[in-house]
């Protein structure tokens, strides 16, 4: 990669600016000082330093994070905040960009990622990666209800829901309950619910396909996956439910 792309991906400015970052002698590979923006290096391979510090490159990152709710799954908006805007710069340098959508009221899992070719396996509708929600519902949910999802529901819209599971925690006046979805209409859940003839009060995804939302992270922090969770969602498999 051209030492000028390099610096540039990862936060040292435009390239101009690393043209100029370059003409003062600061940036080295394996100790010597390249000044030719169109120098390739190895990242990888070679040991590149500006100002003495190493950089440290990679192609692609893959960020969970505890979403909170009032940020949009997008990333950017004119006037709200989004998930991009919780990031650290240095995470953020490689502009990530949500996998899928979570409702700006939605709390929970999302995965964050460069990596089109795996966003795009995840997101495929012949995947079918299953997706699992924790819910408080307003209203009695009952095994009846557990039995329509499974079957399908039909949707505001006419739209006929594939088969979802739904699994009830606690029944009265609120419900709590988890149900897991292989599909991402707009407003799924609360939709559904609806079709039922009740009301999503609370709603957080805990899980995509192998991976589970880390309890340890509060509400708007975020980590990297380790390369076993990166590894187990390239291979994640469709399920049946």
């Amino acid at each position: 990669m051209r030492i000028d792309k390099l610096l540039s991906n990862i936060g040292y400015g435009s390239r101009k600016e690393v043209k100029q970052l370059l003409k003062t002698g600061a940036v080295k590979a394996d100790g010597k000082i390249i000044k030719d923006a169109k120098t390739h290096v190895d990242p990888a391979v070679q040991a590149v330093t500006v100002h003495g510090e190493t950089v440290e490159y990679k192609e692609h990152i893959y960020l969970m994070l505890n979403k909170p709710a009032g940020f949009l799954s997008a990333t950017e908006d004119s006037v709200q905040k989004t998930v991009i805007d919780l990031l650290e710069m240095n995470d953020a340098v490689y502009k990530p960009f949500p996998v899928g959508r979570l409702d700006k009221d939605t709390e929970g899992l999302s995965l964050l990622t460069n990596d089109g070719q795996l966003s795009h396996q995840l997101l495929s509708p012949k995947k079918h990666v299953p997706k699992t929600y924790y819910a408080k519902i307003e209203g009695h949910v009952t095994e009846e209800d557990a039995s329509a999802f499974k079957e399908g529901v039909e949707l505001d819209d006419g739209y006929v829901t594939k088969p979802a599971r739904l699994e009830i925690i606690e029944a009265g006046e609120r419900s709590e309950i988890h149900i897991t979805i292989t599909e991402g209409k707009f407003h799924q859940v609360k939709r559904m619910f609806e079709a039922v003839g009740k009301k999503v009060a609370y709603l957080q995804r805990i899980s995509m396909g192998p991976l589970h939302l880390d309890e340890s992270l509060e509400l708007g922090e975020y980590r990297e996956l380790t390369d076993e969770e990166v590894e187990a969602l390239r291979n994640a498999e469709a399920i049946e439910l």
